[in-house]
């Protein structure tokens, strides 16, 4: 795209250019000069810097400017700039970090992809992480970040913690738990719940120890960061994964889906075999309240199929659980001593409590014979049905 055409692209596209700044002053006016050869589209937002930052920001009446009088951490300072673009009227919001890492001249590669997907789109730079300069605790955290993302979300990036974005204003969440670093990586999750893509485009990436001032704290914000994705995995298997699959569900005929997500989803026949194997597996073992985050977990680390395992494992709902009782306890008999007459008392988790060990040893028993069950009369089924070339 020529000059002209980004610069109308971005009129168009109603974007502005969102800059959280603190103690940048060294790289703050060489990064606000090379934004303007693109739009005077700019909100700053100053987080209590207490440098030169002001008298640097007293030069551009023209921008947008919010000070706010302490600092409070990046993510809290992009959630104000958010609000403020909002209310402006634009409905994007390209982010870039001041500290002189990121390019202002790559605005263009987040206008053209935007103009070229035509829709809502979340859009993040893909810095070369390999290249010479790049701290290795940078590229592992990136790897690490890269990993969750694609545990809570699906999608695959190959860069999840660069600050240069291109944001759907009305298409993120509007509320928010974390105020820091953390932020940038609960936004895009949250954002990929809701079903907007998110997607990389290529970007250039400096990082100059003379000038750049990192505000990273590595124990607290791991720390904080860690404790985010946690959560976020917590809620990924126990909410996200599950309306996923009933909303696909619900849309499709019983038949249309059994075609298209059991007959004709990714992996042979034998990996959807075992992944229903393996979901009655978790189904009948005795790790009670876990099930859905066992399966899941599990799933996506053997590379099964998550909804074939997920279906599996519901063998344990209410109205079975007192014959699976029954059926663990009097498999487990013969391996205990003590009274293996379990028929003649009330069928509850009482009974379970008295006699645990047994249990456990005929929950396992009962788990692995089924399972195998399940694996060679579904792979039968399958191969019947549906062979593969």
């Amino acid at each position: 795209m020529t000059l002209s055409e980004v610069r109308t692209a971005i009129s168009e596209h109603k974007i502005c250019v969102l800059v959280p700044t603190y103690n940048n002053h060294k790289t703050l006016k060489r990064v606000i000069d090379r934004i303007l050869d693109y739009t005077e589209n700019i909100i700053i937002v100053n987080d209590g810097s207490t440098d030169s930052t002001l008298e640097i920001l007293a030069d551009y009446p023209q921008l947008t400017i919010i000070s706010l009088p302490e600092n409070k951490g990046k993510g809290n300072a992009l959630q104000i700039g958010f609000r403020k673009a909002k209310k402006l009227g634009f409905h994007h919001a390209i982010t870039i970090d001041s500290d002189g890492q990121h390019y202002p001249d790559d605005i263009p590669v987040f206008v053209e992809a935007l103009t070229k997907e035509n829709e809502d789109i979340l859009l993040i730079g893909n810095r070369n992480m390999s290249q010479d300069g790049i701290p290795k605790k940078s590229s592992f955290g990136n790897r690490f970040s890269n990993f969750w993302f694609w545990f809570e979300t699906g999608i695959k990036l190959e860069d999840t913690q660069s600050g240069y974005r291109l944001y759907p204003l009305h298409k993120i969440p509007k509320k928010y738990f974390t105020p820091k670093f953390e932020f940038e990586i609960e936004i895009i999750v949250r954002t990929a719940w809701k079903h907007i893509p998110v997607k990389n485009v290529p970007i250039k990436v400096l990082y100059d120890p003379a000038e750049r001032v990192s505000h990273f704290r590595p124990f607290k914000d791991f720390t904080r960061i860690s404790i985010l994705n946690t959560i976020l995995v917590t809620i990924t298997l126990l909410y996200i994964i599950p309306r996923n699959f009933a909303n696909n569900f619900k849309k499709k005929s019983f038949k249309k889906f059994i075609q298209e997500d059991v007959l004709k989803s990714d992996g042979t026949n034998r990996n959807k075999a075992f992944s229903l194997a393996f979901g009655v597996f978790i189904g009948f073992s005795p790790f009670w309240g876990f099930h859905t985050a066992l399966v899941i977990s599990l799933s996506v680390i053997f590379k099964l199929n998550k909804i074939l395992a997920f279906i599996a494992s519901n063998v344990s709902l209410p109205p079975f659980i007192p014959f699976i009782i029954v059926a663990s306890l009097f498999l487990g008999a013969p391996f205990v001593s003590g009274d293996g007459d379990i028929f003649s008392k009330e069928w509850n988790f009482d009974l379970v409590k008295n006699h645990f060990l047994q249990y456990v040893i005929g929950s396992m028993i009962l788990a692995t014979s089924m399972s195998a069950i399940t694996f060679i009369s579904t792979l039968l089924f399958l191969n019947k049905v549906n062979p593969e070339k």
